[in-house]
């Protein structure tokens, strides 16, 4: 658990441009690469687990997600498809690090939002689908905090 306290500066979780610039289906729009990240950041805003940049800086466009004004794509869009260390608050990017950077996040992802689509890139941005995640990745969270108080 030790590695956990020592997120490094500069982790880049995840990023829009890798997947569609990798191994993305050319038959959808590049904005169904921002959905998974979306989705996590939303659940970032909406558990308080962001930074002062992170909120100093994007401050409207969380109060616009809490009011479901913005969908986790354009939430997402915003920011260039960028998770990294500096939108996390300290346990958030323990939890990150764990979660999201240790493929959990992805295995769940599948599991409940793509299983049955072709690839994750598949998922419809829409709220049932960010509430479906945003429980699990809830569930997630807390066995986390079980483990790290431990």
């Amino acid at each position: 658990m030790g590695a956990l306290n020592h997120v490094k500066e500069k982790t880049i979780y995840d990023n829009a441009k890798t997947h569609f610039l990798g191994n993305f289906p050319e038959s959808l729009p590049i904005e169904q690469a921002y959905i998974h990240i979306g989705i996590y950041l939303g659940w970032i805003i909406e558990n308080k687990l962001y930074s002062e940049f992170f909120l100093d800086e994007a401050e409207v466009q969380m109060y616009r997600f809490k009011r479901r004004e913005i969908s986790p794509t354009i939430l997402s869009e915003l920011w260039d498809g960028y998770l990294g260390y500096e939108l996390f608050s300290k346990e958030g990017n323990m939890f990150t690090y764990y979660y999201y950077g240790g493929g959990l996040y992805k295995k769940d992802y599948i599991t409940i939002l793509a299983k049955k689509l072709p690839s994750i890139y598949h998922v419809t941005d829409s709220w049932l689908n960010y509430e479906r995640m945003a429980q699990k990745i809830t569930d997630r969270y807390n066995e986390w905090k079980k483990l790290i108080d431990e």
